[in-house]
């Protein structure tokens, strides 16, 4: 049985599972059951990523973009983390901000984009802003219910043996929270990423989501697919950074 464990490795199903796709999409633009121009085979895809490297335009856009993202989310991380700490320590401040949080968060991010055009015109600050509004929310009432969660007995014990508060924070409850903080802002970078794609469709000059747009502009469905494929294929290292980063640092929590 031992022998037969590495056919359930996660990588090597992982794999498998994407050269079935591979294969069913490179199945159906050979026998052309689709048209091209809905569905482009995976050699035409191929074709429009080499060209695009070769012009410069593919690494300038993923810049941007990558850019941005790192920029919104950035600042939203280092304001959601105390921000959160903070509401999930203290009960005053936690009955005061969970309202307010609680509704904005059930507003749609794009929607605000008109009015940070009308505040910031169409520059890079409206598009960072908006990545910041989409998640900023969501980060901190996530580290808030990680606060919330964590042992009482582990608190009281550090209050027991003469713990001061600073001590508190720093040698229980940081080191308690820290893999449910890397995890939320691990599932919560997906919706930057989202964000960051509709705010180029909106107004920008470079971009993967403005590339998009222009695809769709000239009909280029090859385009379009590899705009896609590269957003996911960005998105999925992004996740195994913070899987890497989780195993390294909170290994007694894996």
């Amino acid at each position: 049985m031992n022998d037969r464990a590495w056919l359930c490795h996660p990588w090597l199903l992982g794999l498998v599972g994407l050269l079935l796709v591979l294969a069913s999409w490179s199945g159906l633009t050979a026998i052309g059951l689709v048209d091209p121009l809905f569905l482009p085979s995976p050699a035409a895809v191929v074709a429009a990523g080499q060209s695009q490297i070769e012009q410069g335009l593919l690494w300038r856009d993923l810049a941007a973009s990558g850019g941005r993202v790192l920029a919104g989310f950035g600042l939203s991380a280092l304001v959601a983390l105390p921000l959160g700490i903070a509401m999930g320590s203290n009960l005053v401040i936690c009955r005061l901000l969970e309202p307010l949080i609680g509704l904005i968060r059930y507003m749609p991010a794009p929607a605000f984009i008109p009015l940070l055009i009308i505040y910031f015109g169409l520059g890079e600050l409206p598009k960072i802003l908006l990545i910041f509004i989409g998640t900023l929310f969501f980060n901190t009432l996530m580290v808030m219910d990680s606060v919330k969660f964590v042992p009482s007995e582990l608190i009281e014990t550090a209050l027991t043996l003469g713990g001061r508060r600073s001590q508190l924070l720093v040698r229980v409850i940081a080191p308690c929270i820290a893999p449910q903080v890397i995890d939320a802002f691990r599932i919560n970078m997906a919706a930057a990423w989202n964000l960051v794609i509709v705010a180029e469709l909106v107004a920008a000059t470079e971009g993967l989501g403005k590339r998009i747009s222009l695809a769709q502009r000239f009909l280029r469905t090859d385009e379009i697919f590899l705009g896609l494929l590269v957003i996911g294929c960005v998105g999925l290292l992004i996740d195994l950074s913070f899987r890497q980063v989780m195993r390294r640092t909170c290994s007694w929590a894996n």
